[in-house]
């Protein structure tokens, strides 16, 4: 049994100081107040126990991270499992959930099951894997086990994974038991917005007028029409990386008519906006696009009062050389998995989002949404997937450890700093190092969701 002491134990409910033990890769007990030990451990403190005192340190739950594109397979110049997992790790992560937009797309069984055979001994975190609906799949994936959720781009599409067919998108929206996950940008207004760009400036658009392209309308207009559905299906939806002030009003209003709706934005949208596109370049340019510091506010605010569910980093990395190129060539997306807790633990520490918020946000709604067995939570019962973290250390972002080497996060100052991850009751992260020589990430388990 290893036992922590006066830790400060942050979870969605509660910040309260106290013990939790662990036992064989799960927690068999936490104590709070007067015999905290004694209540952690059922008893008197077993012989032979390791005590770990935190000296009042934050211990929260492994972030879960439902929306990463790791590039493998068929992108691996960029990313691959092993690089990707491992960075995530690093930040604090403890499983991630990869998306299906590779080459080939997972939109198969067997897709997926490669994805799975790959991941197997390479994967630093617990893995999983969300499956892509497509023009011709809908009718078939109710019946695929083993994925996370449905990825469905609605608008703007990846590769062959537009659904825009009315009768296909009933399909998807009418299963049951399955979270159907929404990429919302409306392709035809941003066709529009593109010629019109293009009529002003030829091919070379200035990155600042991203926004514009990828514009609020694209945004609302497709997001709009997948909450409506939602409504009238009773869909398991799960609008994907919020960007907009408007939206979260729409999320707020859907969820009293479909309380199984959720929503996930990424930190990326909570720490940037459109200002800094002069100062970060290409770098910034990312698909919803980052908005204004009035969207940033207003989505600030969601996160900190429910309407928003989920922190997803959207981790999707392009090499440098990519991003230098000229706006119609340059890539979309940014490589922030390694940062995106810390990006969370430094807007609780600078503004009136609680730690308890974050520890839902980062971790414990994640786990309910997507039914992940014995994950995300401080409880007796659950994986000890755990981080220490001091959250009043001031650092500054360096080198991330992706394959592409980069983060728009780089030289940023940061509040709050995780000190030790732990997966599944192993310290597998100290000082910013990992301590094995290979990676221990198992995949998720599911539970049935209604």
């Amino acid at each position: 049994m290893i036992l922590f002491t006066q830790a400060q134990i942050v979870t969605g409910a509660s910040s309260e100081q106290g013990a939790l033990a662990i036992d064989k890769g799960r927690i068999c007990g936490i104590g709070y107040g007067e015999n905290a030990v004694e209540k952690a451990c059922g008893g008197p403190l077993p012989a032979g126990t390791e005590v770990i005192d935190l000296q009042g340190k934050v211990l929260m739950a492994g972030g879960i991270d439902a929306h990463v594109h790791f590039r493998e397979p068929g992108m691996m110049q960029k990313a691959d499992m092993s690089s990707e997992s491992r960075a995530a790790l690093l930040g604090g992560i403890t499983s991630c959930i990869d998306m299906p937009n590779t080459l080939p797309p997972t939109t198969s069984a067997e897709a997926l099951q490669d994805k799975l055979e790959r991941a197997r001994g390479r994967f630093w975190t617990d893995y999983g894997f969300h499956i892509g609906a497509t023009a011709d799949n809908a009718a078939t994936l109710a019946g695929i086990p083993g994925a996370a959720g449905i990825k469905v781009f609605m608008g703007s599409s990846t590769g062959n994974l537009l659904v825009d067919r009315p009768e296909v998108l009933e399909t998807l929206f009418g299963l049951t038991g399955r979270v159907i996950l929404v990429h919302s940008e409306d392709e035809k207004t941003i066709r529009e917005n593109l010629k019109k760009a293009q009529e002003q400036f030829g091919e070379d658009i200035p990155i600042r007028f991203h926004s514009s392209i990828r514009s609020r309308r694209a945004c609302l207009v497709s997001s709009m029409a997948a909450l409506e559905m939602a409504i009238a299906k009773g869909t398991r939806l799960h609008l994907l990386h919020v960007s907009t002030k408007e939206e979260a009003e729409m999320i707020r209003a859907a969820k009293i008519h479909n309380p199984g709706i959720t929503a996930e934005t990424s930190a990326n949208y909570l720490w940037f906006c459109e200002e800094d596109y002069d100062r970060l370049g290409s770098r910034l340019k990312c698909n919803p696009a980052v908005k204004t510091a009035a969207d940033r506010e207003v989505l600030r605010e969601a996160v900190a009062n429910g309407v928003i569910d989920t922190i997803g980093s959207d981790h999707a990395p392009h090499l440098p050389a990519e991003k230098a190129r000229p706006y119609l060539s340059c890539p979309s997306g940014m490589p922030t998995v390694q940062e995106s807790f810390s990006a969370m633990l430094t807007l609780a520490a600078r503004t009136d989002l609680p730690l308890t918020q974050v520890a839902a946000l980062m971790s414990e709604n994640a786990a309910r949404i997507f039914g992940l067995q014995n994950k995300g939570k401080l409880a007796p019962g659950y994986d000890a997937d755990l981080l220490i973290i001091d959250p009043k250390a001031e650092w500054t972002v360096g080198k991330p450890a992706y394959k592409c080497g980069w983060t728009p996060y780089e030289g940023m100052s940061f509040t709050g700093r995780i000190l030790e991850v732990w997966l599944r009751g192993e310290k597998v992260v100290e000082k910013g190092e990992t301590l094995n020589d290979s990676p221990s990430g198992e995949p998720l388990v599911y539970r049935p969701i209604g």
